[in-house]
């Protein structure tokens, strides 16, 4: 099987680049060879590519800049993602796309499972959500995979702010009523290669899935089990979200119902806990 992947420095594209061999094909583009910001070199891509099935990786992700950049995140998540969905369609291509929890508003304490309603409350979830349906409508087969809490040994990410701060600080406060699955990056590529021989054999239905690791935490729960893997010497000091004021709102609610993904695909929530453990195994 041969993967086109959009983005290639990101920390998904990244873990997919590593899992390139004879049985996956990873040809990863750069910005220099398909720059989302260019409608026709996406179209051009595309059309020119011999991949059986296409894993979009990139996105604009800078969720307080994107309430300045709002044109540069809407071209990125939204219309780059349509773009590049109607050329697929146009080929029969699969298109397996990483979307967010923060699509939805983050209210309550129930998992929020794919079919409930969104209503993200920034700018960056709300053109993700946008980009979501763009590649609905575009007609092609799809998967879209919304995840959370993105971490790996690469990029930037809360793992790596956790070490450099408490490795500078003896005590640290850290948000602790925004609950959601943090995911390691490699378990999000594993997912998709799982996910991807389903599409290119016109086995799978095409929809929204949820997948996150578990078990549910809190940011600041988060932080407690990084210092103590690293074993790094830390007081995490929970405060609440209107405590730590952004730029953009945070959903307090993240946590995803992933039940669908397992009854279609038999893919099951990693435990978060072990791939920190790997994360810190490749950063020391």
């Amino acid at each position: 099987m041969k993967v086109l992947v959009f983005g290639e420095s990101g920390q998904v594209a990244t873990a997919l680049r590593k899992r390139s061999t004879d049985m996956h094909e990873i040809v990863a583009l750069g910005r220099d060879q398909a720059d989302l910001g260019s409608p026709d070199m996406i179209r051009a891509a595309v059309a020119a590519t011999d991949a059986d099935v296409i894993i979009n990786a990139a996105a604009y992700t800078g969720v307080d800049q994107a309430e300045q950049e709002r044109d540069q995140a809407e071209q990125l998540n939204h219309l780059a993602v349509g773009t590049m969905a109607r050329a697929a369609a146009k080929r029969g291509l699969p298109i397996l796309h990483i979307s967010t929890d923060y699509v939805f508003p983050g209210d309550g304490e129930t998992p929020w499972r794919p079919d409930d309603t969104t209503g993200a409350i920034n700018h960056y979830g709300a053109t993700k959500r946008r980009g979501e349906e763009a590649l609905a409508l575009a007609g092609c087969p799809y998967a879209i995979l919304r995840t959370s809490w993105v971490f790996s040994a690469t990029g930037h990410n809360f793992v790596k702010t956790m070490l450099r701060l408490g490795a500078e600080r003896a005590c640290l406060t850290i948000v602790g009523d925004q609950i959601g699955g943090p995911t390691a990056a490699d378990d999000i590529a594993d997912a998709l290669l799982q996910m991807a021989p389903h599409f290119t054999t016109g086995q799978a239905r095409s929809g929204i899935y949820h997948f996150t690791g578990a078990p549910d935490v809190s940011w600041a729960g988060f932080a407690t089990e990084i210092f103590a893997q690293a074993k790094i010497t830390c007081d995490v000091t929970e405060i609440a979200t209107t405590d730590y004021p952004t730029p953009a709102a945070r959903p307090l609610n993240s946590r995803l119902d992933c039940s669908t993904l397992d009854t279609d695909f038999g893919i099951q929530r990693p435990d978060w806990r072990q791939a920190l453990a790997s994360v810190l195994g490749d950063l020391t």
